[in-house]
């Protein structure tokens, strides 16, 4: 009988120390390694792009966001050089084009995700009034992206081709790095006019819009976005890439005066 109390002793032991483990607190879960997303876009992205990612980050907290924001010829030029990046969102076909022809893009992942118009600034005092008054001697100096590398510079060249001015206006020309650098020279009075996209016209300060490139003068501008081959973050950069097609990331596109497109 001793025996058997002392065996129902045990196994009522054994229950009360399994019991104990179980309700015990929890083990804390694995941490969650943060992912690092790098998104190589378009300058003119600027300010909507910081508050996109401010909502985004939200929803995402093991997602960190860095936006390396330039020219698109330029970052077309880094990625080719290997430069790190998961995502590509262009202001031209072309850079994108180039990209393709290389085999460093998904190609499935491409698609159009924004549209804009090219516009003709002046500092908010000026008195230029249309394009025709870009030949006038009281406009010395005219800037516009460099054609070769900034796709807002390439669309103006063709504006005013179109316009028959290109040929007029050469010597007042100033080249700039990116369209951002266009929209600062005719802020600080640096130079007479500009021709900007309406987007980053409506983020400038002390200058107004002249005129906007009539229908037809220049290709219609588009923004294309893919995800780059050498992405080692694919599942989440397609998350982000989605995101921006939603109806969220539109009204923050639309605010900024951008044309979203259809996915």
């Amino acid at each position: 009988m001793k025996k058997l109390w002392i065996i129902l002793g045990s196994l009522l032991f054994t229950a009360a120390v399994v019991m104990g483990c179980g309700s015990g607190k929890e083990q804390p879960k694995a941490k969650v390694e943060p992912v690092n997303l790098t998104i190589s876009a378009a300058a003119s992205l600027q300010d909507a792009a910081e508050e996109l990612k401010t909502i985004y980050v939200s929803k995402n907290p093991n997602v960190n966001i860095t936006y390396n924001l330039a020219s698109s010829g330029t970052l077309q030029k880094q990625i080719e050089e290997g430069a790190p990046a998961d995502l590509f969102i262009s202001a031209g076909k072309s850079q994108m084009d180039a990209l393709a022809q290389k085999g460093l893009i998904v190609e499935d992942s491409r698609k159009d995700l924004l549209g804009n118009e090219l516009v003709l600034i002046t500092g908010k005092e000026g008195n230029l009034t249309g394009f025709d008054g870009l030949t006038d001697a009281s406009v010395k100096k005219i800037s516009i992206g460099t054609p070769e590398t900034v796709p807002a510079g390439q669309y103006a060249k063709e504006t005013l081709t179109s316009l028959k001015l290109w040929d007029q206006i050469q010597p007042k020309l100033v080249l700039a790095k990116d369209v951002r650098q266009v929209l600062t020279y005719v802020e600080t009075g640096n130079v007479d006019a500009g021709l900007v996209y309406r987007t980053d016209a409506i983020a400038g300060k002390d200058i107004k819009i002249v005129a906007t490139a009539p229908a037809g003068s220049n290709k219609p501008i588009v923004y294309p976005m893919a995800l780059i081959k050498s992405t080692k973050n694919q599942k989440e950069a397609e998350d982000f890439a989605n995101f921006l097609f939603s109806d969220e990331a539109a009204k923050v596109f639309e605010k900024y005066g951008f044309k979203t497109l259809k996915k």
